[in-house]
């Protein structure tokens, strides 16, 4: 069929519902929608089967879903209505959570139900869960839709007409500040963490701290500190520890409020965003071993830490928004050359839910007081990185992708010998829509996994691919069909094997050999030149499109044009 997805922005959902539907065979395009957007018009211009609107904060006006069967997905049970839908999960602490595809009027959320389908609720952060347990219930549900209109004989349901069994959820007004309010003196750990995790990438809990007002965002447990409630206790790579009623949480990211008039705020690392603010708090290093790695270890926070399981070792890592910023890419090359001292014969590298990587910290670019010079170092970070994993040749090295990667994050995936992802997985192997040529070492492992023409293609057309697509087009070596919670340990599990395997030691012997060829024909550093003196244009040049499509994009101002056409 022809789809029309219609959104607010092309988010990880909008992603993933646009790359699956593809692969099902539809030709699917996709319109961002503003307030202002002249829906009418748009529509009749693709003249679509159908419309599906994956993530949109607008109405669907009625002369547009008269015409045409628009279906909404919602990120709630059938009955749930309110646009904080996810962040009431949350912040209730709900077992189980659900998505309803249901059929656009004249009352936001209430329309007929075409699908629905049901989710857990880990504890997590909002939008770890929006992108994993809520976004695989939304592709079951969108399918079944898809499935159930392409029939012609599927008469959608009402919801007034369902029985209450069939109907778990119930109007709720949007989430304010009010209510998110961290009360430090009265509140436990869990609440706290509740409220932070409700919030985390957007709005943020809004808060005093230091004599000045900023939102928090994102929220993880600590168990070792303890001190006056609200008193800031220590600092642990950028993020700030807090004391609770009964303990602290790690805040990993800051953001101030906008001030009238003036430009969106954004999140940074929370030491950064407080600068001089910061009072000398100690820098407290994560335990070694992990955060989990035995049972009976109080919980603490770390965005990078490794372990051993027999002969593999595992490197997991896990910023925020998957951005990586110079001293991130710094911290993790480090740790990655620690990896590599141990007598280990696979590496992973990865294997948390959520996010990969998404390559440079726009964020952090945005805010240095050289953006191009910070750019720089950022990229040639990220090249340090890459270049590591490419030239290990004593071990085989495993990408293990529980989420997304983008631009370089995809290419330090493309780095490893294998590229292991969960089946929800969707990639973005380009840079072109920030305005650059791109870097980390792409014009070598790109080409040489997809083929010169397929590698064209996907910079060019700057399109998400599904995890299934990926395979197919040379990018992926392995699929793991798990839920999120559940891929750290299959990854483990297969690790083992591969460790185990008879022809591992073959394995690693006929990789070095051809990374001494690939070196003898045209070595790693001439790549890395090539793509630089592009990048360096791109970040140094007076007419170069990138700093203003970083700024919009790090502001959050809406986009104008659709990203795709089918």
């Amino acid at each position: 069929m022809r789809i029309l997805l219609i959104a607010g922005a092309f988010n990880s959902l909008t992603q993933r519902v646009f790359a699956e539907l593809t692969d099902g065979g539809h030709r699917v395009t996709v319109e961002l929608v503003t307030r202002g957007t002249p829906l009418l018009e748009t529509v009749r211009r693709h003249a679509p089967d159908l419309v599906i609107a994956p993530m949109l904060k607008t109405a669907v006006p009625r002369e547009v879903w008269s015409a045409h069967t628009c279906l909404i997905v919602h990120p709630g049970p059938v009955g749930d209505r309110g646009p904080s839908s996810v962040d009431w999960a949350v912040h209730l602490g709900a077992d189980r959570w659900g998505v309803t595809v249901l059929q656009a009027n004249d009352e936001m959320d209430a329309g007929d139900v075409w699908a629905a389908a049901e989710c857990p609720v880990p504890e997590t952060g909002k939008s770890d869960l929006y992108r994993n347990e809520i976004a695989d219930a939304a592709m079951t549900a969108v399918r079944t839709a898809v499935e159930r209109f392409a029939s012609g004989s599927y008469r959608p349901r009402p919801q007034r007409s369902l029985p209450a069994t069939e109907r778990p959820g119930r109007p709720r007004p949007p989430l304010r500040q009010d209510q998110r309010r961290i009360d430090w003196r009265a509140d436990p750990t869990a609440t706290v963490l509740r409220k932070l995790r409700a919030a985390d990438s957007q709005p943020g809990v809004r808060d005093e701290l230091l004599g000045a007002t900023w939102f928090l965002h994102g929220g993880h447990p600590e168990d070792t500190l303890t001190g006056e409630p609200g008193a800031l206790l220590a600092t642990r790579n950028g993020a700030v520890c807090r004391a609770t009623a009964d303990g602290a949480v790690w805040i990993p990211e800051l953001r101030p409020p906008r001030t009238p008039g003036g430009p969106a705020t954004f999140k940074l690392p929370a030491a950064l965003a407080l600068g001089d603010r910061l009072p000398p708090v100690p820098e407290i290093p994560a335990p070694e071993g992990g955060p989990r790695a035995a049972g009976d270890r109080p919980r603490t926070w770390s965005d990078i830490r490794y372990h051993e399981d027999g002969d593999a070792g595992f490197l997991r890592f896990s910023f925020p928004g998957g951005a990586m910023s110079t001293d991130h890419c710094r911290r993790l090359l480090a740790a990655y050359r620690h990896a590599c001292t141990r007598p280990t014969s696979v590496l992973v590298l990865g294997g948390c839910r959520d996010f990969f990587s998404n390559g440079i910290h726009l964020n952090v670019i945005e805010a240095a007081p050289d953006p191009a010079e910070e750019s720089w170092a950022n990229i040639n970070a990220m090249d340090d990185l890459v270049h590591a994993v490419l030239t290990t040749t004593d071990r085989l090295v495993v990408a293990a992708l529980g989420g997304n990667a983008a631009a370089g994050g995809a290419m330090l995936a493309l780095a490893a010998d294998e590229v292991w992802c969960r089946s929800a997985v969707v990639l973005n192997p380009h840079y072109r829509l920030m305005g650059l040529y791109g870097s980390e070492y792409w014009t070598y492992t790109l080409p040489g996994r997809a083929g010169p023409g397929a590698a064209a293609q996907l910079m060019e057309r700057a399109l998400p691919v599904s995890a299934a697509t990926g395979q197919r087009l040379g990018l992926v070596d392995r699929i793991v069909d798990c839920a999120p919670q559940d891929f750290a340990a299959g990854t483990a599990r297969l690790a083992a094997r591969l460790a185990a395997a008879p022809l591992c030691q073959s394995r690693i012997a006929a990789k070095k050999a051809r990374r001494e060829r690939d070196e003898a024909h045209r070595p790693l550093a001439a790549y890395r030149a090539h793509e630089l003196a592009r990048m360096h244009t791109n970040f140094f040049g007076p007419d170069q499109p990138y700093h203003a499509l970083r700024r919009a994009f790090v502001r959050k101002e809406p986009a104008t044009t659709a990203p795709v056409a089918g």
